[in-house]
């Protein structure tokens, strides 16, 4: 199988990032998302921020070639977090997982932390696969579903 490839995040990147974050069925998935996920400004500035913040880990991730996804480690309320993207038409495909794994190994913050939508099992369990555990559900408003909602915190010791 062709392994994915991490690089850095470029500005070429983003046109690809803005239309996978107007998929409104990655949107709900992710549900942790842009108040509004067709605004481009925002967009624009929200990505020109973290790709000139060098504190923040950005790798854009490639399979064959192509963009898939991005993946990155930030400061979350004062906590290293991960948070990753794969375009909807590469999902189910175990990039997610390939690509997390690869991560993790280059990136040695412990603990790390993450979080997911309760019912988006799918990220769950890539973080599970990855070594995360399961450390809470709080309750947290998701802009992509316009409510609060349970979400999963998962940390890597």
């Amino acid at each position: 199988m062709t392994k994915v490839i991490l690089r850095d995040s470029t500005e070429a990147d983003l046109p690809q990032f803005f239309e996978w974050q107007r998929d409104p069925v990655a949107n709900r998935m992710a549900a942790f998302t842009a108040k509004d996920p067709t605004d481009h400004a925002a967009f624009l500035a929200h990505w020109t921020k973290l790709l000139r913040d060098v504190a923040i880990i950005k790798k854009t991730i490639l399979f064959g070639g192509r963009v898939i996804g991005s993946i990155a480690q930030f400061e979350w309320l004062g906590k290293p977090n991960v948070t990753y993207w794969i375009g909807r038409e590469y999902w189910g495909r175990g990039f997610a997982t390939q690509a997390l794994s690869q991560f993790l190994r280059d990136v040695k913050t412990r603990p790390l932390y993450a979080s997911a939508a309760k019912d988006n099992l799918a990220s769950i369990r890539v973080l599970q696969k990855c070594g995360f555990a399961i450390t809470g559900s709080p309750k947290a408003f998701a802009n992509a579903r316009g409510e609060e909602i349970e979400e999963v915190t998962l940390e890597l010791k």
